[in-house]
């Protein structure tokens, strides 16, 4: 697993608070890898998605850390959503 990926996975299990989601989200990294959310929480890897998101690696960490919102990422063209948006809109206010 790449440590940005890694890195994807604990801030996202952190933001989750111990719980999953109703779902499955799959976060594309641009060329480190993906990483799945569902019932179990934030772990690498890639499966059938209700929704996908894609970015680089810079982006998810501004998401993760606070400094970007989700939604104006996406409105600026820097994360890309396909599938589900009302999944997307219940992701995008847990990384707030």
């Amino acid at each position: 697993m790449s440590d940005v990926v890694a890195q994807a996975v604990t801030a996202m299990n952190e933001k989750l608070g111990g719980n999953g989601i109703d779902g499955t989200a799959q976060f594309n990294i641009e060329g480190e890898g993906s990483m799945i959310v569902d019932s179990d929480g934030a772990r690498e890897g890639t499966a059938d998605a209700d929704v996908t998101f894609s970015a680089d690696a810079d982006t998810y960490r501004d998401i993760f850390d606070g400094s970007l919102d989700p939604t104006s990422a996406f409105m600026s063209g820097r994360l890309s959503i396909d599938g589900d948006m009302g999944m997307a809109m219940k992701l995008a206010s847990t990384l707030a």
